[in-house]
């Protein structure tokens, strides 16, 4: 069974609450909890980290090169910013899959470019929690 690491970064805790014509009206606890169960069908077995801190994400990244076989990353706003985010991507062998609830590309110009994307296996965007069992798909099927 592969052991995929399931990233969310700033302001993912406020799912459900936040802008919910946007992301919609699911929380963070409740998409995991649905991942569990469609990932254990998929020989997957998802760990959930979420954190608002830069540094911690990329402490969690870092971690994830001996304990994980990849890497799910909704880095929400960080996707826009971070090269630090970036050369961790860069820095382990494992696979790594950008996902988000949105679509950046359909929104203001700010969230159009993507620091990660370059980094990572693939980008899923804008099919809300279903970006992520698209990415736990890609993880099972390859």
């Amino acid at each position: 069974m592969k052991k995929i690491l399931v990233i969310n970064g700033p302001n993912m805790n406020l799912l459900g609450k936040r802008e919910p014509e946007i992301y919609g009206g699911v929380g963070l606890d409740e998409i995991a909890q649905s991942l569990r169960q469609k990932a254990s069908s998929m020989g997957l077995f998802p760990d959930f980290f979420q954190s608002n801190a830069e540094g911690e994400l990329i402490d969690k990244i870092q971690a994830a090169e001996t304990d994980y076989d990849g890497i799910v990353l909704n880095a929400g706003a960080y996707t826009h910013t971070s090269l630090a985010i970036r050369d961790a991507i860069l820095a382990i062998s494992k696979p790594v899959v950008e996902v988000h609830l949105s679509n950046p590309q359909a929104r203001e110009g700010f969230r159009k470019h993507s620091f990660l994307a370059g980094a990572v296996k693939g980008v899923i965007a804008g099919f809300g929690p279903r970006s992520y069992e698209l990415a736990l798909y890609w993880f099972a099927t390859n």
